[in-house]
Protein backbone atom coordinates (compact mmCIF):
# COMPACT_ATOMS: atom_id res chain seq x y z
CA UNK A 1 0.00 0.00 0.00
CA UNK A 2 1.49 3.52 -1.15
CA UNK A 3 2.04 5.48 2.04
CA UNK A 4 0.39 9.46 1.13
CA UNK A 5 3.42 11.26 2.04
CA UNK A 6 2.42 14.92 2.71
CA UNK A 7 4.14 17.30 -0.13
CA UNK A 8 6.92 18.95 1.77
CA UNK A 9 6.09 23.33 1.06
CA UNK A 10 8.77 25.70 -0.10
CA UNK A 11 8.60 29.20 -0.95
CA UNK A 12 11.41 31.41 -2.07
CA UNK A 13 11.75 35.07 -2.20
CA UNK A 14 13.75 36.64 -5.10
CA UNK A 15 13.64 33.52 -6.98
CA UNK A 16 13.76 35.85 -10.06
CA UNK A 17 17.42 36.28 -9.48
CA UNK A 18 20.46 34.59 -9.10
CA UNK A 19 20.44 32.71 -5.76
CA UNK A 20 16.81 32.48 -5.94
CA UNK A 21 16.60 30.70 -9.10
CA UNK A 22 18.74 27.82 -8.32
CA UNK A 23 17.09 27.59 -5.03
CA UNK A 24 13.98 27.08 -6.68
CA UNK A 25 15.63 24.37 -8.95
CA UNK A 26 17.13 22.55 -6.11
CA UNK A 27 13.69 22.28 -4.27
CA UNK A 28 11.75 21.66 -7.11
CA UNK A 29 14.00 18.79 -8.51
CA UNK A 30 13.99 17.09 -4.70
CA UNK A 31 10.31 16.37 -4.12
CA UNK A 32 9.23 19.91 -2.92
CA UNK A 33 6.67 21.72 -3.61
CA UNK A 34 7.90 24.69 -4.71
CA UNK A 35 6.74 28.66 -5.14
CA UNK A 36 8.70 31.07 -6.25
CA UNK A 37 7.76 34.51 -5.51
CA UNK A 38 9.95 37.67 -7.23
CA UNK A 39 9.08 41.50 -7.96
CA UNK A 40 10.15 43.18 -11.21
CA UNK A 41 10.65 40.67 -12.99
CA UNK A 42 8.21 37.95 -12.01
CA UNK A 43 7.16 35.57 -14.94
CA UNK A 44 4.14 33.39 -15.12
CA UNK A 45 5.68 30.67 -12.71
CA UNK A 46 6.56 33.03 -10.24
CA UNK A 47 4.21 34.75 -8.06
CA UNK A 48 4.93 38.54 -7.93
CA UNK A 49 5.08 39.76 -4.72
CA UNK A 50 6.12 43.11 -3.49
CA UNK A 51 7.71 42.11 -0.47
CA UNK A 52 7.20 45.40 1.36
CA UNK A 53 3.70 44.91 0.68
CA UNK A 54 2.93 43.31 4.11
CA UNK A 55 -0.72 42.11 3.29
CA UNK A 56 0.11 40.42 0.78
CA UNK A 57 3.26 38.74 1.95
CA UNK A 58 0.60 38.05 4.87
CA UNK A 59 -1.68 36.05 2.50
CA UNK A 60 0.50 34.42 0.11
CA UNK A 61 2.24 32.72 3.52
CA UNK A 62 -1.15 31.85 4.74
CA UNK A 63 -2.94 30.76 2.07
CA UNK A 64 0.49 28.36 0.48
CA UNK A 65 1.67 27.42 4.24
CA UNK A 66 4.84 26.49 3.54
CA UNK A 67 6.66 24.28 5.81
CA UNK A 68 9.90 26.53 4.77
CA UNK A 69 10.56 29.94 3.20
CA UNK A 70 13.82 30.97 1.88
CA UNK A 71 14.47 34.55 1.88
CA UNK A 72 16.91 35.08 -1.13
CA UNK A 73 15.50 39.04 -1.85
CA UNK A 74 17.43 41.74 -1.36
CA UNK A 75 19.28 44.72 -2.00
CA UNK A 76 22.74 42.97 -2.25
CA UNK A 77 24.51 45.50 -4.63
CA UNK A 78 27.05 47.48 -1.82
CA UNK A 79 27.31 50.97 -4.29
CA UNK A 80 23.43 51.07 -4.86
CA UNK A 81 22.70 50.93 -1.31
CA UNK A 82 25.02 53.45 -0.80
CA UNK A 83 23.23 55.49 -2.66
CA UNK A 84 19.39 54.47 -1.79
CA UNK A 85 19.99 53.67 2.12
CA UNK A 86 16.23 54.00 2.63
CA UNK A 87 14.88 51.78 -0.31
CA UNK A 88 17.50 49.20 0.97
CA UNK A 89 17.07 48.98 4.82
CA UNK A 90 13.14 48.69 3.73
CA UNK A 91 14.35 45.21 1.72
CA UNK A 92 16.97 44.05 4.05
CA UNK A 93 15.55 44.95 6.84
CA UNK A 94 11.98 46.03 7.26
CA UNK A 95 10.82 43.31 5.05
CA UNK A 96 12.94 40.71 6.60
CA UNK A 97 11.84 41.52 10.42
CA UNK A 98 8.06 41.15 8.96
CA UNK A 99 8.72 37.84 7.01
CA UNK A 100 9.98 36.37 9.90
CA UNK A 101 7.16 37.03 11.50
CA UNK A 102 4.79 35.81 9.00
CA UNK A 103 7.20 32.92 9.07
CA UNK A 104 6.27 32.36 12.65
CA UNK A 105 2.82 32.66 12.06
CA UNK A 106 2.17 29.23 10.46
CA UNK A 107 5.41 27.68 11.87
CA UNK A 108 7.37 27.68 9.22
CA UNK A 109 11.16 27.73 9.16
CA UNK A 110 13.13 30.99 7.63
CA UNK A 111 16.19 30.71 6.22
CA UNK A 112 17.36 34.32 5.98
CA UNK A 113 20.60 34.33 3.24
CA UNK A 114 23.34 37.41 4.66
CA UNK A 115 26.55 37.77 3.95
CA UNK A 116 30.20 37.39 4.45
CA UNK A 117 30.65 41.54 4.35
CA UNK A 118 28.95 41.52 7.76
CA UNK A 119 32.89 41.46 8.84
CA UNK A 120 35.63 43.79 8.62
CA UNK A 121 37.53 41.35 6.96
CA UNK A 122 40.58 41.74 9.39
CA UNK A 123 41.25 38.59 11.20
CA UNK A 124 39.82 36.25 8.61
CA UNK A 125 38.68 33.42 9.00
CA UNK A 126 35.60 34.09 10.36
CA UNK A 127 33.23 31.70 12.84
CA UNK A 128 29.47 32.01 13.07
CA UNK A 129 30.26 33.54 17.04
CA UNK A 130 32.77 36.01 15.38
CA UNK A 131 31.78 39.64 16.23
CA UNK A 132 30.50 41.65 13.70
CA UNK A 133 31.57 44.87 12.10
CA UNK A 134 30.63 45.44 8.97
CA UNK A 135 32.74 48.27 6.42
CA UNK A 136 29.57 49.37 4.27
CA UNK A 137 26.22 50.07 4.50
CA UNK A 138 25.21 47.12 2.89
CA UNK A 139 26.82 44.92 5.15
CA UNK A 140 25.16 47.02 7.69
CA UNK A 141 21.57 46.55 6.37
CA UNK A 142 22.31 42.64 6.36
CA UNK A 143 23.30 42.61 10.16
CA UNK A 144 20.23 44.39 11.35
CA UNK A 145 18.22 42.07 8.92
CA UNK A 146 19.66 38.86 10.73
CA UNK A 147 18.33 40.75 14.13
CA UNK A 148 15.10 41.37 12.74
CA UNK A 149 14.56 38.02 11.77
CA UNK A 150 16.21 36.27 15.27
CA UNK A 151 14.19 39.38 16.91
CA UNK A 152 11.11 38.24 15.44
CA UNK A 153 11.45 34.31 14.88
CA UNK A 154 13.95 32.76 17.07
CA UNK A 155 13.35 29.39 15.10
CA UNK A 156 15.21 31.02 12.15
CA UNK A 157 18.45 30.27 10.53
CA UNK A 158 20.63 32.77 8.94
CA UNK A 159 23.11 31.87 6.68
CA UNK A 160 25.85 33.86 5.56
CA UNK A 161 27.81 33.44 2.06
CA UNK A 162 30.10 35.14 0.38
CA UNK A 163 30.47 36.38 -3.34
CA UNK A 164 28.15 34.40 -5.85
CA UNK A 165 28.28 33.20 -9.45
CA UNK A 166 26.37 30.41 -11.57
CA UNK A 167 24.08 30.44 -14.50
CA UNK A 168 23.30 34.09 -15.25
CA UNK A 169 20.74 35.56 -17.72
CA UNK A 170 22.98 38.68 -18.55
CA UNK A 171 26.73 38.97 -16.97
CA UNK A 172 26.05 41.98 -14.52
CA UNK A 173 23.96 39.27 -12.66
CA UNK A 174 27.16 38.48 -10.94
CA UNK A 175 30.22 40.61 -9.60
CA UNK A 176 31.76 37.38 -11.41
CA UNK A 177 30.33 36.92 -14.11
CA UNK A 178 30.55 40.54 -15.01
CA UNK A 179 34.87 40.39 -16.08
CA UNK A 180 33.60 37.99 -18.79
CA UNK A 181 33.91 40.72 -21.21
CA UNK A 182 37.04 42.22 -20.32
CA UNK A 183 38.65 38.68 -20.61
CA UNK A 184 37.69 37.93 -23.64
CA UNK A 185 38.38 41.44 -25.47
CA UNK A 186 42.00 41.39 -25.50
CA UNK A 187 42.47 43.97 -27.72
CA UNK A 188 42.78 46.32 -24.61
CA UNK A 189 44.27 46.26 -21.12
CA UNK A 190 41.81 45.56 -18.67
CA UNK A 191 43.06 46.61 -14.64
CA UNK A 192 41.42 43.96 -11.74
CA UNK A 193 41.40 44.52 -8.52
CA UNK A 194 44.48 42.15 -6.58
CA UNK A 195 43.70 43.17 -3.42
CA UNK A 196 40.49 41.95 -2.15
CA UNK A 197 40.25 38.27 -1.13
CA UNK A 198 37.08 36.67 -2.27
CA UNK A 199 35.72 32.84 -2.18
CA UNK A 200 33.64 32.46 -4.97
CA UNK A 201 30.52 30.41 -4.52
CA UNK A 202 28.25 28.52 -6.92
CA UNK A 203 24.77 29.37 -6.25
CA UNK A 204 23.94 25.49 -7.26
CA UNK A 205 25.97 24.75 -3.99
CA UNK A 206 24.51 27.34 -1.66
CA UNK A 207 20.91 25.73 -3.19
CA UNK A 208 21.86 22.22 -1.89
CA UNK A 209 22.52 23.73 1.59
CA UNK A 210 19.83 25.05 1.84
CA UNK A 211 17.93 22.37 1.16
CA UNK A 212 20.25 20.12 3.08
CA UNK A 213 19.43 22.56 6.23
CA UNK A 214 15.71 22.78 5.40
CA UNK A 215 15.24 18.41 5.31
CA UNK A 216 18.36 18.32 8.47
CA UNK A 217 15.30 20.93 10.26
CA UNK A 218 12.40 18.54 9.54
CA UNK A 219 14.10 15.91 11.50
CA UNK A 220 15.64 18.07 14.16
CA UNK A 221 13.96 21.15 15.51
CA UNK A 222 17.39 22.24 17.31
CA UNK A 223 18.70 22.92 13.47
CA UNK A 224 18.70 26.98 13.84
CA UNK A 225 20.62 30.27 14.26
CA UNK A 226 23.70 31.57 12.13
CA UNK A 227 25.65 29.17 9.77
CA UNK A 228 28.30 29.77 7.09
CA UNK A 229 29.11 28.32 3.47
CA UNK A 230 31.47 29.21 0.92
CA UNK A 231 33.21 27.93 -1.86
CA UNK A 232 36.91 27.43 -0.37
CA UNK A 233 39.38 28.66 -2.81
CA UNK A 234 40.46 32.09 -2.26
CA UNK A 235 41.11 34.54 -5.36
CA UNK A 236 40.97 38.19 -5.90
CA UNK A 237 39.25 39.59 -9.04
CA UNK A 238 42.65 39.32 -11.21
CA UNK A 239 43.13 35.82 -10.42
CA UNK A 240 39.28 35.02 -11.12
CA UNK A 241 39.91 36.47 -14.40
CA UNK A 242 43.02 34.47 -15.09
CA UNK A 243 40.86 31.53 -14.31
CA UNK A 244 38.61 32.09 -16.44
CA UNK A 245 40.79 33.00 -19.11
CA UNK A 246 42.38 29.80 -18.12
CA UNK A 247 38.98 27.80 -18.32
CA UNK A 248 38.33 29.07 -22.00
CA UNK A 249 41.79 28.79 -23.23
CA UNK A 250 41.77 32.71 -23.92
CA UNK A 251 45.25 34.93 -23.61
CA UNK A 252 45.22 36.87 -20.19
CA UNK A 253 48.39 39.04 -20.38
CA UNK A 254 46.31 42.00 -21.14
CA UNK A 255 44.77 41.72 -17.40
CA UNK A 256 46.80 43.84 -14.96
CA UNK A 257 47.25 43.01 -11.07
CA UNK A 258 46.19 46.39 -9.34
CA UNK A 259 47.32 45.79 -5.57
CA UNK A 260 46.22 49.25 -4.19
CA UNK A 261 43.03 49.33 -2.02
CA UNK A 262 40.04 50.66 -4.10
CA UNK A 263 39.38 54.25 -3.54
CA UNK A 264 35.85 54.72 -5.27
CA UNK A 265 32.98 53.09 -4.12
CA UNK A 266 31.70 51.28 -0.57
CA UNK A 267 34.40 50.05 1.30
CA UNK A 268 35.43 46.40 1.00
CA UNK A 269 36.60 44.02 3.79
CA UNK A 270 40.16 42.90 3.15
CA UNK A 271 39.78 39.22 3.64
CA UNK A 272 36.31 38.22 4.85
CA UNK A 273 36.97 34.24 4.74
CA UNK A 274 33.64 32.13 6.37
CA UNK A 275 35.11 29.53 8.86
CA UNK A 276 32.32 26.38 7.53
CA UNK A 277 32.83 23.85 9.76
CA UNK A 278 29.50 23.96 12.31
CA UNK A 279 27.74 22.92 8.34
CA UNK A 280 30.45 20.39 7.81
CA UNK A 281 30.29 18.65 11.09
CA UNK A 282 26.20 18.20 10.20
CA UNK A 283 27.06 16.99 6.85
CA UNK A 284 25.79 19.66 5.07
CA UNK A 285 27.55 21.25 1.60
CA UNK A 286 28.97 20.91 -1.50
CA UNK A 287 31.30 22.65 -3.33
CA UNK A 288 31.82 22.79 -7.25
CA UNK A 289 35.77 23.42 -8.61
CA UNK A 290 35.29 27.40 -10.04
CA UNK A 291 36.97 26.24 -13.59
CA UNK A 292 33.99 23.95 -13.80
CA UNK A 293 31.42 26.21 -12.47
CA UNK A 294 32.69 29.13 -14.11
CA UNK A 295 33.14 27.23 -17.18
CA UNK A 296 29.23 25.77 -16.98
CA UNK A 297 27.95 29.37 -16.17
CA UNK A 298 30.13 31.68 -19.21
CA UNK A 299 29.71 29.33 -21.67
CA UNK A 300 26.64 30.65 -23.46
CA UNK A 301 28.42 34.04 -23.51
CA UNK A 302 31.25 33.56 -25.43
CA UNK A 303 31.99 35.46 -28.35
CA UNK A 304 34.12 33.60 -30.11
CA UNK A 305 32.77 30.06 -31.04
CA UNK A 306 35.68 28.95 -32.24
CA UNK A 307 36.86 28.39 -29.07
CA UNK A 308 34.22 25.28 -28.54
CA UNK A 309 36.33 23.03 -30.26
CA UNK A 310 39.35 23.67 -28.73
CA UNK A 311 37.91 23.64 -24.77
CA UNK A 312 35.30 20.70 -25.32
CA UNK A 313 36.66 17.99 -27.38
Amino acid sequence: EDVDIPSRRVLITGATGLLGRAVFKEFNENNWNAVGCGYRRAQPKFEQINLLDSIAVHDIIHEFQPHVIVHCAAERRPDVVESQPDAASQLNVAASGNLAKEAAGVGAFLIYISTDYVFDGTNPPYKETDVPNPLNLYGKTKLEGEKAVLENNEETAVLRIPVLYGEVERLEESAVTVMFDKVQFSNKSANMDHWQQRFPTNVKDVAAVCRQLAEKRMLDPSIKGTFHWSGNEQMTKYEMACAIADAFNLPSSHLRPITDSPVVGALRPKNAQLDCSKLEMLGIGQRTPFRAGIRESLWPFLVDKRWRQTVFH
